[in-house]
């Protein structure tokens, strides 16, 4: 049996596999947890420099500083 002809057998064999487990599936594959892509730290940074930021412009605008 040629290598190709096994690679082909094999993926036809986990193919046969999943159509038995149709609909067994889990709702998703990945997983659910309280994991956040950034950290607490780098958030609270994130969210003082932008409320910052538009406070700091909004004093400025209020003192006639203008958009200049």
């Amino acid at each position: 049996m040629t290598t190709s002809r096994r690679l082909a057998d094999r993926k036809v064999e986990r193919f046969e596999k999943n159509i038995l487990k149709r609909g067994a599936v889990p709702e998703t594959t990945t997983k659910k947890g309280k994991d956040y892509p950034v950290g607490p730290l780098l958030l609270g940074f994130f969210v003082f420099v932008v409320i910052g930021s538009s406070l700091f412009q909004i004093i400025r605008t209020a003192t006639g500083g203008g958009m200049a």
